[in-house]
């Protein structure tokens, strides 16, 4: 846009923004991008979330600011990503504060960190994972941005890769031991989904089977099991060594 503005003067008292070409950060931008973190107009959790590791979801969140802050990086109005900063920070700490039974207090408590950025010490949120053998630590951290305008742009992309959480490699490394959840079998074994972990503490129904308690005592959506014991599953049928001794049983009368 074509900069005009007859209040900014320079040393010489002169205007000095006027027909000058500039990027300005457009106010509905600033609103769709915070859309996604509101709910009734206040920052909320994302519940999708949730089932993350907290390194994912610091990650992830900062991903997505540090994306569209920088997509925008030239712009002389980049301080509007204030109100972006604040509605995706609660919505992280709301998050985290939910996935851990906790309060949003207690969650900066836990995680509040100095962060080293060029323009000096900031404060943040800071998430290290320790991986021994010697290897450096993976460290997620949220803050740190600067939402001052750049003369030289790094890189645009306001649109972040997926940070793939925990539960993908917990998951990747159940399936590569290959043994069924529940009877221990090595045989065609496959993964069980559901689609919500709610679904498992229904009220009314019966007593939930052993597949169902398993996957609510790990809170996990997935359960590595063998083709059999899958099949008992949407069939109703009991699962894991009980089914297998009640066929044995069954065979001996």
């Amino acid at each position: 846009m074509v900069l005009d503005n007859d209040s900014k003067h320079d040393r010489r008292g002169r205007r000095s923004i006027n027909g000058q070409i500039g990027l300005k950060v457009p106010a509905d931008v600033v609103h769709a991008k915070c859309r996604p973190y509101l709910h009734h107009g206040r920052p909320a959790r994302i519940a999708g979330r949730m089932v993350d590791s907290d390194f994912s979801i610091i990650a992830q969140y900062q991903a997505e600011f540090r994306g569209i802050t920088e997509y925008y990086q030239l712009a002389f109005n980049r301080h509007r990503f204030r109100r972006l900063k604040y509605a995706m920070e609660m919505s992280l700490t709301k998050t985290l504060a939910q996935k851990h039974r906790t309060t949003v207090p207690k969650v900066y408590r836990r995680y509040r960190a100095v962060l080293q950025t060029d323009l000096g010490p900031r404060k943040g949120l800071r998430v290290t994972v320790e991986r021994g053998d010697g290897r450096p630590p993976l460290v997620a951290e949220w803050g740190g941005i600067s939402l001052k305008g750049r003369a030289k742009v790094t890189r645009l992309d306001d649109q972040p890769r997926r940070v793939w959480n925990g539960d993908r490699t917990e998951l990747l490394q159940r399936l590569l031991a290959d043994v069924c959840e529940l009877c221990g079998s090595r045989t065609d074994v496959e993964v069980h989904h559901i689609r919500h972990l709610k679904d498992l503490n229904v009220k009314g129904r019966p007593k939930r089977s052993t597949w169902a308690r398993t996957m609510a005592a790990r809170r996990r959506k997935t359960l590595v099991v063998c083709r059999r014991c899958h099949e008992d599953i949407h069939a109703g049928r009991p699962t894991g060594n009980s089914s297998r001794r009640t066929a044995l049983e069954s065979r001996v009368r």
